[in-house]
């Protein structure tokens, strides 16, 4: 009888194991997906790249215990979004320039949103609302000019997603946003000032 109640004890273990899911880091990768034609003629732009969100978790991943499930992006994404928006000011045809340089035009670009919101009822993740937005200001001599670009994404799921499904679906989305600042005319504009 004890050995019966032991064992239907361990597997209530297991299963309230199974409903919980772990915290994910996930290591994204965005890039600006938008076809860029050299429009510049070697105009000098200093660069910021920041994150400006006010907390490092995205959301959780849902399940039974959703308070230990968070989201966070690896710390070296935003390093990894400075040489991405370097890369494509190059491909337009800008010098990207040390600060502090003179005469030279700025772009900071702000991560400034990013989500994911798993239902908070059930448990099994069966959706995930993923959202960002960047802030972008642009300074010429005489001009300045600001802008936010933003993008999401509903998916659903028959199963929690793994990290690497995760890393995925949050760079596709980050890349998306990312890329609206270079399709954004009034960027190119003032930057080639």
């Amino acid at each position: 009888m004890k050995y019966s109640r032991w064992l239907c004890m361990a597997g209530l273990v297991v299963l309230l194991a199974a409903c919980a899911h772990s915290p994910q880091q996930l290591n994204v990768t965005p890039s600006v997906t938008t076809p860029l034609n050299q429009v510049a003629r070697q105009q000098p732009v200093v660069v910021t790249v920041q994150d400006s969100r006010s907390s490092p978790v995205l959301g959780t991943r849902g399940g039974l215990y959703p308070d230990t499930s968070n989201l966070t992006i690896n710390p070296q994404a935003i390093q990894y979004l400075r040489q991405q928006v370097e890369q494509a000011l190059a491909k337009l045809g800008f010098q990207v320039v040390p600060q502090d340089t003179p005469n030279a035009n700025s772009l900071v670009v702000s991560l400034a949103e990013l989500t994911y919101v798993s239902p908070k009822e059930g448990v099994y993740v069966t959706q995930a609302d993923i959202g960002a937005a960047f802030q972008a200001e642009v300074r010429s001599m005489n001009q300045r000019y600001n802008g936010r670009y933003s993008a999401s994404a509903q998916h659903r799921f028959g199963y929690a997603p793994n990290q690497e499904t995760n890393t995925r679906l949050v760079t596709e989305v980050m890349s998306d946003a990312l890329s609206r600042i270079f399709r954004d005319p009034e960027i190119i504009r003032i930057l080639q000032q």
